[in-house]
Formats: C-alpha cells, sequence, structure tokens
C-alpha cells in the first residue's frame, strides 16, 4: 500500500483555484491536510466562502478551512473580477453553501505553521495565490521551510509576459515582496508552474465542454460556475458564437498535478530565480538567473514540460 502524500494548499479561490482544490480532493494517493486562504481573485471573505463551497460540493467540509492575509505585505490589494467575477465563482451564488461561520478560529499562517511543524519533512505545500501567507509563516517560524518537504507554486513568468501589469502575472504581481521572501528564503526544493508554462500546455475548448458535461454534481457545479467564463470568451459573429480566447487554461491545476504526480511534468529548468522589486514596468516580474550569477544555494525546478494527457486525465477525475 503506498503512503498517501500530505498536501496543504494556499488559495486566493476563483474558478482555477476551485479546479485545482477538485483535482486534489479527486487523487486517490492524496490527505489534505487543510485549506488556507488568501486575498488574490476576489477579497478574503469571498475565498473562505467559495472554499467552503468547493468543499460541500465535494462532500468534504470534514476538511478544516482557515482565514489568512486580506492585502499584500504592503496593503495593497488587486483583484480579478473581470475573469473570476465579482465574488470569484462566476456569480452565481448558492443560498445554501456554507456560511463563513464554518471557518476554523485559528488564523491560516499559524495553522500552515502547526500543521508542518506536527509533521515534519512529509508535507509538500501548494500555493496558487500571492505568496502572502507562506511569507508570513517564514517570517514567523523562520524554520518553516526547513520542515516542508516540497513547495509548489503556480505564478511568475519566463519569458516576461504579464497578464496584470506589462510584465507581470497576477499572484506576484498582487504581493511581490512575498514573492522575493519566498523564493530568497525558502530552502525547501522549490517547483514553479509560471504564467507561459500554463499558456503553452492550455487545452482546446472542445475539451473543456467534455469536461463540464460529464453529467455529474461536481461537473453541472463547474459548468454553472465557469458560464461567465463563456461569455468572457466567446463572442457572437453573425450567428455563431466565436472563442476570442484560443484555449483553456486551468493555471492552479499545473501545481495541484505536479504534486499529486511527479510524472506529469516531463521537464524542468534549475535556475536561480528572483523578483524584482523596483522597476517601474517591471515590479513583480520574475526573473530567471540562467546563468547563476546570484551563486544562490537553493535553485528552483522551473516546469517546462507537461505530460498533457496525464493532466487531462487529472482534470476529468476531479469533475467524477
Amino acid at each position: 500500500m503506498t503512503t498517501q502524500k500530505l498536501l496543504l494548499l494556499d488559495v486566493d479561490c476563483g474558478l482555477d483555484d476551485a479546479q485545482a482544490i477538485m483535482m486534489a480532493l479527486a487523487a486517490t494517493n492524496v490527505q489534505l491536510l487543510g485549506i488556507t486562504c488568501c486575498h488574490g481573485n476576489t477579497t478574503l471573505d469571498n475565498v473562505c466562502r467559495n472554499v467552503l463551497r468547493v468543499l460541500s460540493v465535494c462532500q468534504r467540509t470534514e476538511i478544516p478551512v482557515f482565514r489568512g492575509a486580506c492585502s499584500s505585505l504592503l496593503g495593497e490589494r488587486l483583484n480579478a473580477s473581470s475573469y473570476h467575477g465579482k465574488d470569484g465563482l462566476g456569480d452565481v451564488p448558492d443560498s445554501n453553501a456554507p456560511g463563513l461561520d464554518k471557518l476554523q478560529t485559528e488564523h491560516a499562517v499559524n495553522a500552515m505553521i502547526r500543521m508542518v511543524t506536527e509533521h515534519v519533512g512529509q508535507v509538500s505545500l501548494i500555493a496558487v495565490g500571492p505568496l502572502t501567507n507562506v511569507a508570513l509563516a517564514i517570517k514567523m517560524d523562520p524554520t518553516f521551510s526547513t520542515k516542508l518537504k516540497h513547495l509548489y507554486i503556480m505564478g511568475g513568468n519566463m519569458e516576461g509576459i504579464g497578464n496584470t501589469t506589462i510584465c507581470g502575472e497576477f499572484n506576484f504581481a498582487s504581493d511581490p515582496e512575498a514573492a522575493s521572501i519566498v523564493l530568497n528564503q525558502f530552502v525547501c526544493p522549490i517547483y514553479v508552474a509560471t504564467w507561459e508554462y500554463c499558456l503553452h500546455h492550455s487545452l482546446p475548448w472542445e475539451f473543456f465542454d467534455d469536461w463540464i458535461n460529464q453529467g455529474t454534481e461536481k461537473a453541472h457545479f463547474m459548468k454553472k460556475i465557469t458560464e461567465h467564463v463563456g461569455k468572457y470568451a466567446k463572442v457572437k459573429q453573425g450567428d455563431k458564437e466565436v472563442h476570442t480566447r484560443t484555449a483553456f487554461v486551468s493555471c492552479d491545476s499545473f501545481a495541484v498535478a505536479a504534486a499529486i504526480d511527479e510524472t506529469v511534468v516531463t521537464e524542468y529548468m534549475r535556475c536561480n530565480v528572483n523578483v524584482e522589486l523596483q522597476g517601474a514596468l517591471t515590479r513583480g516580474m520574475m526573473v530567471l538567473d540562467r546563468l547563476n550569477l546570484q551563486k544562490k544555494q537553493n535553485r528552483a525546478f522551473v516546469m517546462m514540460k507537461c505530460d498533457i494527457d496525464k493532466f487531462k486525465q487529472y482534470l476529468m477525475s476531479a469533475l467524477k
């Protein structure tokens, strides 16, 4: 019998976070210790509500959910309501969804430190939102990263392609200081699914349609909350609807897939990574030191190539 992988998820629950959570819940080789919530795609209260709602749909409400940082380390906030909806899940509320009274009273950062300390060397942390909670964890407990098994991040970029600022990916641009702290101070193995990695492995809309039409309760939920995306991604031309986005990208799921099955990523580039904090045009951009000029001890594993068939299987299983 294989030992279950212990995972901890840190999210800013929008649509792709919901998809990533559902993927982790469907994996038979995984024990999800808890989910910590961070500002990002929507307000912190919405993030917490969304996580509780996803767990309810998946009938996994026993998993504890913790409230974390409500803004970046410098007090700034971005949001991605144009894509995720104002509430983060497509603006299709459910009056029967669990309320905030179902949250744990312990702060997310304290919970993160506690759970990792209880299982030293066994927990993989998957961070798919701004890295505020994760940075606070190492500030509160400088030994935090020595106790982690792995850190998986969805965020940053490797070709300077932005989706929020000219050169900045949303999660890193939402809290560049936190991203810098994490990439510079963590000593455990760090695996990064960048924005471009996600774009290079995007999926056809035909797959998306098959995925949300599996006929299960989970698939029905995903279809409902992503209707907003359908409108965002399609325009009418005459009698036809035409996709304005060339493909479906479930960013956060790439980090979860790598954590639950290391064979999903078929090629990494190992190099020093940093975050630009000062640039007028490049603040929040992840910088790859391919020449190893910084001589940092802990080089990150930047994901380059994905076994797309395996990834699709994990996505399909998430809604079964």
